[in-house]
């Protein structure tokens, strides 16, 4: 950072560029860039505007995650469709996506519920959610959405750097995959975000609307004694780029993201070995390639939640609810 602030130039220039090219790199796939945000809800929004959501749309979201995955959706104008998770795995149900993606394509309400109809429009996209480290279903999400040309975007928040079955990286199987760089995250930038695509076309429209839509970089325009100061605002865009001061964080963070991985799945076997074999508990389900984001552990009669949050809290633990389900 102090390199950053005395080099004169702290919003996004070439801290930021390497940054992209560090963590793109990272997933050991040269057809993959990336885009640097000022957070994951930011990226998710450039990723569905690139992939042409708006009115008349549906984006399937399941009902467990946080408000960012559908509110970005609702930013475009489109109507969001809550899926329900398969038992025990906090994930979107591939068996009821399929069903709710048939439903919308057929013209019918989302929901077959009496009285919940819920929106009718055409399945644009889906985004299933890798809750807390653990990646999702995907090629069973991919291949529904090939049936209903659903565009995917993975919302990978909590997924850096986690792993799918057949050893892929999470955010590298739909047409884009945004992380958090959020404090809380295995990396942190503070507040900052990262979009990934292998699309070309997504790449060059989410590069022109992160910065107004202007069709040149700022660093360039300011940087290149040889450029011109003209340039275009091609589209109305939004600012949503990530500082070189905070990229300079990242880059560090990035360079350690192994090491701050295997230290949370430290922590987190210390959890698991103290709770194992208590019957009141169900620990959270893992996978050899789970980031370990959070710990959710559940209760066997969960009317105690309360109590049991109070009684922690009297002992100095800090403690939340992730999540309230969205629908509600």
């Amino acid at each position: 950072m102090l390199r950053v602030l005395r080099s004169g130039w702290l919003t996004t220039g070439p801290e930021t560029l390497a940054f992209e090219k560090e963590f793109a790199g990272s997933f050991g796939d040269l057809s993959l860039h990336a885009i640097a945000v000022n957070s994951a809800t930011s990226g998710l929004h450039l990723a569905l505007e690139a992939c042409g959501v708006g009115p008349g749309d549906v984006v399937l979201v399941p009902s467990y995650t946080f408000a960012s995955t559908a509110e970005v959706v609702r930013y475009m104008g489109a109507e969001v469709a809550f899926v329900d998770c398969s038992p025990g795995t906090f994930h979107i149900d591939p068996d009821q996506l399929e069903k709710t993606a048939g439903r919308l394509s057929r013209g019918q309400p989302a929901y077959d519920r009496p009285g919940t109809g819920g929106p009718v429009g055409k399945p644009k996209a889906v985004m299933p959610v890798h809750y807390g480290g653990l990646c999702c279903d995907m090629q069973s999400i991919a291949a529904i959405s090939r049936n209903y040309a659903m565009r995917v975007i993975e919302d990978s928040a909590h997924a850096f750097p986690a792993r799918n079955p057949d050893g892929t990286m999470a955010g590298t199987t739909g047409d884009a995959g945004v992380f958090s760089f959020y404090a809380t995250k295995t990396i942190t930038t503070g507040e900052g975000g990262m979009v990934l695509s292998r699309d070309p076309d997504l790449i060059s429209r989410m590069t022109l609307m992160r910065l107004h839509g202007i069709d040149r970089a700022v660093w360039n325009r300011y940087s290149d004694t040889g450029a011109s100061w003209y340039y275009e605002v091609a589209e109305a865009g939004y600012k949503y780029n990530l500082p070189d001061l905070l990229s300079a964080i990242g880059r560090v963070q990035l360079s350690r993201a192994e090491e701050l991985l295997a230290m949370r799945r430290r922590i987190a076997t210390v959890y698991d070995a103290a709770f194992s074999g208590n019957e009141k508990l169900i620990l959270p389900p893992t996978a050899p390639g789970d980031a370990r984001h959070l710990y959710p552990l559940r209760l066997v009669n969960p009317e105690k939640r309360d109590a049991v949050i109070a009684t922690l809290k009297e002992s100095g633990i800090g403690i939340s609810v992730h999540f309230i389900p969205l629908h509600t």
